[in-house]
């Protein structure tokens, strides 16, 4: 049975699509005032890979000029989700694990932490790891995890929407993975257990 989680915050805890308003609105508006060096279709484009892709894996890919980007990044940094989130509609599958659960997420500290704060689950978790993808990755971090506590890596599962992220370096650690795939976007994805929804979560974890 696996009784400690390192679970993903971002499409997995909640969906951005659903809160898209609250947690990207002033973000668009903001983008919009600057010359990001792209199209507009791009930058459409760029929109919807922002609710599913960390920041600046995004603007590299498409190609925002780095002139602009220390503004930006500034912006980010003193970013903060300011209004109530929803957590998905399968969040209560999470919440009854027996055990201990960590966040692990990818992108800015303080709107990290306040989107947490807005998801109103603080207190469901004993941890909360951000990481600054610019300096480390989640593989790093779930390595200082199970060193600081001396975990087993048998007891752990790793929940997470992204499989070049979380499940990948999941695997890569021996750990097993449970990848959320709502839109089957990584069908050939290797992963431990899988589901569109989380509803065999705990059968994955066996409890």
């Amino acid at each position: 049975m696996k009784h400690i989680f390192f679970i993903d915050l971002d499409n997995t805890i909640y969906f951005a699509k659903a809160n898209e308003e609250q947690l990207m609105g002033e973000l668009y508006r903001f983008l919009e005032k600057l010359d990001l060096g792209i199209s507009k279709e791009d930058f459409q484009l760029a929109k919807q890979e922002m609710l599913r892709t960390p920041f600046l894996k995004m603007a590299k890919k498409y190609g925002f000029k780095q002139e602009v980007m220390p503004e930006i990044i500034s912006y980010l940094e003193n970013r903060e989700v300011t209004k109530p989130l929803k957590p998905s509609n399968d969040y209560h599958h999470i919440k009854s694990l027996t055990g201990r659960k960590f966040i692990v997420t990818a992108g800015f500290r303080k709107q990290q932490i306040s989107k947490i704060k807005m998801l109103g689950i603080t207190d469901d978790f004993e941890e909360v790891h951000v990481v600054d993808v610019s300096i480390t990755n989640k593989k790093k971090i779930f390595e200082m995890l199970i060193d600081r506590h001396h975990f087993n890596k048998e007891d752990i599962l790793i929940i997470g929407d992204d499989a070049e992220s979380e499940i990948k370096f999941g695997l890569e650690l021996g750990i097993s993975t449970f990848l959320l795939d709502p839109e089957n976007l990584h069908p050939n994805a290797e992963t431990t257990f899988r589901g569109n929804d989380l509803s065999n979560l705990h059968t994955a974890a066996g409890q």
